[in-house]
């Protein structure tokens, strides 16, 4: 039978629990709904659905379906059970298999199946399971690691074949004890039977050179390997008393060279060499790492000053950009020299610099000015005037929804994965800030399993009162390998970005999850908010100024105060306690922004714990004096309206401070925005601003409902199941016939509707199985003007697609879209 056949009908056996259950773990089977129980296997069968049910299994339930592929063969109906799998799984027992296959059958990866021919009463009466068929492909060619077949090796591979007799017959002459071979199969034969043992394996490596089990270790995880001149003329006949490991192993045929620069071990041998194993390493307990301690004092504290130095440092990112923006390179991204000027401005490094642009981007406190091509501060932006304790939770629940990576700017571009874009946003060798290179579109779901690992591990160690296991990114990474072994690459990637963000960001503190970090990882952002305001000091709202023309920040000042004092003073050293110097630059640069020297003063009386040092006074006073009282400035639109008070309430708003507004006659205002600009904000606040004409510079204002709206990001996690709704709406669906309940009788899976989901996976099916038999098809294909026609062809190759086909009658090759194929029924006759 159809292994999607035979899917169908166990699905349609189950209860509604157990599909339930399924829908939750495989979301993608019900997005969009399947309309029959037959369309659901063929899409539980699918090679793309398989492959992201597979990066959901932990190491145990990977480990038990890579071996139960290798021991079964679909076409010859031949399964497995437990028993049979728990001789090739080291440390095993039959209980535990039976429980993995089990989950595995709940997963729609095996069905249940017939035992094989001939089995023993015994092993009659044990479950036999055979995988999915688009396993091997997902798998890949070495599933466990291990290598193929010899006889896989001379079918695909002709350079070893024409080798491959030669190799026995020297290995024969030279007293080995191996069968003489005439054709390529017998010598592949030969060969796998030669080395069919540990014991026979280690027997021919006992008089192997030095080095050749360090060499043959580096095959433990996989069966290929780079070898320089690996097609190289290796023979046992008159082997010198220096030859290397490579050449020894070659001659011997214990490597099999694939092309110029690369060897593969064959099975029969990694097996023997894994003690007559498929696996060797085989645990139902995921790893313990040791960890080291930290006080929760110190983990605390240095989870808070992380966040108090973020915040800080991010109201300085969007002071530097909003006095000027950072320009974009022709390629896309911020260059180098840019984010050097903002990395001097925040007296920080350039790739802090970099990692706090993109955090500020992604959280949308920056963003693209199209017109510009410049990364600019939005005009109206909540972030400004929120508390602290939900600045910070804006910061984290952008961080957590975003695709980016921000850790990966300043990284060679060849040390991650091309961006969506090629390679656009690359200048040079490395990866530019709020470029496309630093995109990755998995960055969520891995963020989010990190701070569950993270969260686990810590539970697991169960620390002493006042004390915090400290967590490293190599026993996150191992963790990740057991629970996700499919996704360990992605997982390598990213992990140590993720930590350092995470810890900027507090979830970390001195090394260890903060309580701030567990919240967050458990979903609940209202018990991270109530800790974070309950031990994050207030902001401040004084300054200590000193006779050295300077100012000091005895803390982390307010966000607006900071705003200010930047406008009149230089910011110097880095931390909270931020040194501000005066100078006749910095104050001339307040009175062009629109201060005077009374302004300037009083500002300072009122954010001064101490009074104002005269010298500071002088300063300021003489600067104002000398500064011309006729202005020149920049006017890019003017608001116009009969309405005075509508116009003066405009320009007390502080969320309309952005546009710059100077008014210059009772029922005029001018601003620096541009007209498009101007007219968004006024929206935003409210109001229904009218644009005279495209190129017109005259904004007229008149007065509107408020309008609410707002841009903060609220995080969602990647959703892992689907709603109850659509669960219910599915099996509705499915049960929706009578006779496909389970245990009716007589209820058979309908013929697939042509062009439907479940034909085209039948059909992949029946075309796959005839290549690897050789086996003759019976085709309707259609043409392109509609008409149908049957052909008899032997398929050779399915890709892209498309499918290769060979006619015998004809002795030629053609090649078809599957699109065209209808349907398509093999035979029993097979290509001679």
């Amino acid at each position: 039978m159809s292994l999607i056949r035979a899917l169908s009908k166990e699905l349609q056996a189950r209860s509604d629990d157990s599909l339930r259950a399924l829908f939750s773990a495989r979301p993608d089977l019900i997005s969009p709904g399947v309309p029959d129980f037959a369309a659901l296997a063929a899409r539980a069968s699918g090679r793309v659905s398989v492959q992201r049910a597979l990066e959901r299994l932990n190491r145990p339930q990977m480990q038990v379906l890579e071996t139960l592929h290798l021991c079964t063969n679909a076409d010859t109906g031949h399964s497995a059970s437990a028993a049979t799998l728990k001789k090739l799984i080291n440390g095993s027992s039959v209980a535990a298999i039976d429980r993995l296959l089990h989950s595995l059958q709940e997963l729609a990866l095996v069905h249940r199946t017939d035992p094989p021919h001939g089995a023993t009463p015994a092993a009659a009466k044990a479950r036999h399971y055979l995988p999915v068929g688009s396993l091997k492909d997902v798998i890949g060619i070495y599933p466990a690691g291990l290598g193929r077949s010899y006889t896989e090796l001379v079918r695909l591979q002709p350079a070893f074949a024409q080798r491959v007799v030669q190799l026995v017959g020297e290995l024969h002459r030279s007293g080995a004890s191996i069968s003489p071979a005439t054709t390529p199969m017998e010598a592949a034969l030969a060969l796998q039977h030669w080395t069919a043992t540990p014991e026979s394996v280690q027997g021919i490596l006992a008089s192997a050179p030095e080095r050749t089990s360090a060499l043959l270790a580096r095959f433990g995880n996989w069966a290929m390997g780079a070898v320089p001149q690996a097609q190289r003329r290796a023979t046992v006949l008159h082997e010198s008393s220096d030859v290397g490991p490579v050449d020894w192993l070659l001659a011997r045929g214990l490597l099999v060279p694939l092309d110029a620069a690369h060897v593969e071990l064959p099975h029969s041998v990694g097996v023997s060499l894994r003690g007559g194993y498929v696996i060797e390493d085989f645990s139902l307990v995921p790893p313990v790492p040791r960890l080291g301690l930290t006080s929760a004092g110190l983990r605390r504290n240095a989870a808070l000053g992380a966040i108090a130095e973020t915040l800080r440092l991010v109201g300085e990112v969007l002071y530097t950009v909003r006095e000027q923006p950072l320009a974009t390179l022709r390629s896309g991204g911020v260059g180098v020299r840019e984010m050097k000027r903002l990395a001097d401005s925040l007296r920080i490094g350039v790739q802090e610099a970099g990692v706090l642009a993109e955090l500020c981007g992604m959280a949308g406190l920056l963003r693209l000015d199209v017109d510009s091509s410049a990364w600019v501060q939005p005009p109206q932006l909540e972030w400004l005037a929120l508390p602290r304790q939900e600045q910070w939770l804006w910061l984290v629940n952008a961080w957590l929804a975003s695709e980016r990576a921000p850790s990966l700017v300043g990284q060679p571009v060849n040390a991650a994965a091309p961006g969506p874009a090629g390679h656009r946003g690359m200048a040079g060798t490395t990866i530019n800030a709020l470029s496309a290179e630093a995109q990755r579109p998995d960055a969520p779901v891995v963020r989010k399993r990190v701070l569950e690992i993270l969260n686990e591990l810590t539970l697991e160690a169960a620390a002493p009162d006042g004390q915090a296991p400290v967590l490293d990114a190599g026993a996150v990474l191992e963790r990740a390998e057991w629970t996700q072994p499919r996704m360990a690459r992605r997982f390598s990637s990213l992990i140590r970005g993720i930590l350092m963000e995470a810890e900027m960001l507090g979830l970390i503190g001195s090394g260890a999850l903060s309580q701030l970090g567990a919240a967050i990882a458990a979903e609940q952002p209202d018990d991270a908010l109530g800790i974070l305001g309950e031990h994050l000091p207030a902001a401040l709202q004084h300054i200590l100024l000193q006779a050295d023309l300077t100012a000091v920040a005895p803390g982390y000042l307010d966000p607006e105060l900071s705003d200010r004092l930047l406008t009149m003073a230089a910011a110097e050293g880095q931390g909270p306690a931020t040194i501000y110097r005066f100078s006749v630059g910095s104050v001339r640069r307040a009175l062009d922004a629109g201060q005077d020297a009374a302004a300037i003063l009083e500002f300072l009386r009122r954010h001064s714990a101490t009074a104002i040092p005269q010298p500071l006074q002088y300063l300021i006073e003489d600067t104002a004096a000398r500064h011309s009282r006729l202005r020149v400035g920049a006017a890019a639109s003017f608001i116009q309206s009969e309405d005075e008070t509508a116009l003066l309430d405009l320009l007390n708003a502080p969320a309309a401070s952005g546009l710059g507004l100077v008014r210059i006659a009772p029922t005029v205002v001018i601003s620096h925005a541009a007209p498009r600009d101007t007219a968004q904000v006024l929206k935003g606040l409210g109001l229904a601003p009218v644009l005279e004409d495209a190129s017109s510079a005259v904004v007229r204002l008149r007065r509107s409902t408020p309008v609410s709206g707002g841009g903060r990001p609220v995080y969602t996690a990647p959703r892992t199941a689907p709603p109850e709704a659509d669960i219910d709406a599915q099996l509705a669906v499915l049960r929706s016939d009578g006779t496909r309940a389970p245990g009716a009788a007589g209820a058979h899976p309908p013929a697939a509707a042509p062009g439907s989901e479940e034909a085209t996976q039948l059909g992949l099916e029946t075309l796959l199985k005839a290549i690897r038999l050789k086996q003759r098809v019976v085709m309707n294909v259609v043409d392109g003007m509609g008409n149908a026609s049957r052909e008899n062809v032997v398929p050779v190759a399915v890709n892209g697609g498309r499918v290769r086909v060979f006619d015998p009658d004809k002795e030629t090759e053609r090649v078809l879209s599957i699109h065209r194929i209808i349907d398509v029924e093999a035979t029993e006759e097979l290509l001679q």
